[in-house]
């Protein structure tokens, strides 16, 4: 019997009253659809066996990422060309579901590729129009993932590969899906999540630093492990306030980065990077600031999240009264361009000021997500930027009309000027940038200065 048949032929039962957005999960047997239930609920609530077909009903769970959450259910495998009873009530057990549903992962296997059954699926649920992501799962190994590009084939614009048994790869899927869900929105005002990836090159303490915050606080609220970041992601609460620690692989210089999986652990570390709020650089007290710091530095200032620079084994250094100032400005020599992030001098092993982090970044990720008023940046310009400067290199006159916040996270500000001909001298950024943080603060995170040209209504 066709996939198409059994849905018109059958009559749909009521659902639970569930209030949250659905997300259900289909496929065909043996893909490992439970296993990715197992995965995303973190719970042992869906039986896995390499049995096709184990899972015969809908099975709910909840799954909650980065202070969204939503249901998930997992269905039973599709076998259409089977006229058993069995069969049958399976795929009207995943009707129901896909009714519901606001997404719909359709589950497929990397190492098998492309299937019949798949690309029978994969036109049922094109003609539902409901917005599905496909989910290569298996793709244990980089060459398998490789092969999840051909399910692009299937017609669906996303393709996310994954391995629902170690988690890689679903860090990143839920990341998409939670920008899809239609949740109300005083749940996505509900619980504010601040991410944090620790930074630096191999061996300055960054797990070490992990293992510490931890340690100090004792309010784990879930360890979500494995995503294609390799890392571990642990949510904590601290005072209020939500914190996801992601401790990333150490980042190497390219000479001394080898193929295969270390070198793909260091692109999901700059990835990370980008993902996150704010970013702690650890550095090693004892060797100092190194070439390779200021380049991981670099990476965070470009994404544009919140850095603070933390200077760790701080315990073996022997210091004196001028030690402290000394050795910051040193490192703001390196990393001119970091001015604003501040400088802790910590010790992972012993704890020493390792607490103060989580207020610390608690701090910038107000900063970074603050926006200012009108009024007040009017009353800015006026103060500031209405007098003629020297805001190009050239000898004409180009004046800044005025500024508005163009958006949050990084702040960024978009300054309108009277001509298309001219850019804003770098000096001139600089010194809106420095006039902004004496202003309003934006503590520990980068400011974004872009300008356009107002244009004029006269003729």
């Amino acid at each position: 019997m066709e996939v198409s048949q059994v849905l018109e032929n059958i009559e749909d039962p009521t659902t639970p009253n569930i209030s949250c957005p659905s997300v259900v999960i289909i496929g065909r047997p043996n893909v490992g659809k439970s296993t990715l239930f197992n995965r995303l609920t973190e719970t042992r609530r869906a039986l896995v066996a390499d049995i096709p077909g184990l899972t015969r009903d809908r099975i709910y769970g909840r799954v909650l990422w980065t202070g969204y959450e939503f249901e998930i259910v997992d269905t039973g495998g599709i076998i259409p060309d089977d006229e058993a009873e069995i069969p049958i009530n399976i795929l009207r057990q995943a009707r129901v579901a896909i009714d519901k549903a606001s997404l719909i992962l359709m589950l497929v296997d990397a190492r098998a590729g492309i299937t019949s059954l798949d690309e029978e699926l994969a036109g049922l649920l094109r003609g539902l129009g409901k917005p599905t992501f496909v989910v290569a799962n298996k793709t244990d190994a980089q060459k398998i993932e490789s092969h999840a590009a051909e399910f692009y084939s299937l017609g669906f614009k996303e393709v996310f590969a994954v391995s629902a048994e170690h988690g890689n790869g679903t860090g990143e899927l839920l990341d998409e899906v939670v920008k899809l869900l239609p949740f109300p929105e005083k749940e996505k005002q509900k619980v504010k999540e601040v991410k944090i990836a620790i930074i630096g090159r191999p061996n300055v303490g960054k797990s070490s630093l992990v293992n510490r915050l931890l340690g100090e606080n004792r309010v784990i609220v879930s360890p979500v492990a494995g995503t294609t970041r390799d890392a571990i992601d642990t949510v904590l609460e601290h005072d209020s306030n939500r914190f996801r620690i992601i401790d990333t692989a150490g980042i190497r210089r390219k000479g001394k980065t080898t193929e295969g999986p270390e070198k793909l652990s260091v692109v999901m570390a700059r990835k990370s990077i980008e993902q996150a709020d704010v970013a702690f650089l650890l550095l090693d007290s004892v060797e100092g600031a190194t070439a390779l710091d200021a380049n991981i530095a670099g990476y965070a200032h470009e994404a544009g999240c919140s850095v603070v620079i933390v200077v760790n084994k701080w315990d073996l250094i022997e210091k004196d009264t001028y030690t402290v100032i000394e050795y910051e400005k040193n490192l703001r020599e390196k990393m001119k361009y970091l001015d604003y992030a501040p400088v802790i001098f910590i010790s992972a092993l012993t704890g020493q000021r390792v607490i103060k982090l989580l207020d610390i970044a608690a701090r910038a990720y107000q900063a970074r997500n603050s926006r200012i008023t009108t009024a007040e940046l009017n009353r800015f310009f006026e103060s500031n930027l209405a007098q003629p400067r020297a805001s190009t290199p050239s000898k004409s006159q180009l004046k800044v009309r005025y500024i508005t916040q163009g958006g949050i996270a990084p702040p960024t500000f978009v300054v309108f000027t009277n001509t298309t001909q001219k850019r804003l001298h770098f000096s001139y950024e600089r010194y809106i940038e420095n006039r902004l943080r004496e202003e309003f603060g934006f503590f520990a995170t980068p400011i974004r200065i872009k300008e356009k040209a107002k244009t004029s209504n006269k003729k």
